[in-house]
C-alpha cells in the first residue's frame, strides 16, 4: 500500500487577516487531533513565476500511511469536525485533492 495525501486548496479568503487567525488558532488545533495522521503541512502561496495573484491562497497537506487510513481518518469524528469547520473561515472555497504518494528517483 502506498502513502496516501489529502491536500486542501484554500481560495483567497475574502478577508485574509480574519483567515489567518482562525486557521492558526481554530482550524489547524482541530486537525493535528485527526486519528492515523503521518504529518501535515500548510503553507502560504506566493506570487506566480510572472508576479501575478495565484490561484490559491493558501495549502494544507495532510499525509497518511494508506488510503484506508484516509478514509477512517475523514471517518472520524475529529474529521468530521475538520471538514465541517472549513464553512467557519473558508471564504474563498476550498478545493480537495486525494494523491498517492510515489517515490522520487535521483536527486534535484
Amino acid at each position: 500500500m502506498a502513502m496516501v495525501k489529502l491536500t486542501v486548496l484554500y481560495g483567497h479568503p475574502a478577508d485574509s487577516a480574519a483567515f489567518e487567525t482562525y486557521y492558526s488558532q481554530t482550524h489547524m488545533p482541530l486537525a493535528v487531533k485527526i486519528p492515523n495522521l503521518v504529518r501535515i503541512e500548510g503553507a502560504r502561496v506566493g506570487p506566480t513565476p510572472d508576479g501575478s495573484q495565484p490561484p490559491y491562497y493558501r495549502t494544507a497537506d495532510l499525509w497518511f500511511a494508506d488510503q484506508a487510513s484516509l478514509e477512517a481518518a475523514l471517518g472520524s469524528s475529529e474529521g468530521q469536525a475538520a471538514v465541517a469547520d472549513l464553512a467557519n473561515f473558508a471564504t474563498g472555497g476550498a478545493t480537495t485533492l486525494v494523491s498517492e504518494i510515489t517515490a522520487a528517483q535521483g536527486h534535484l
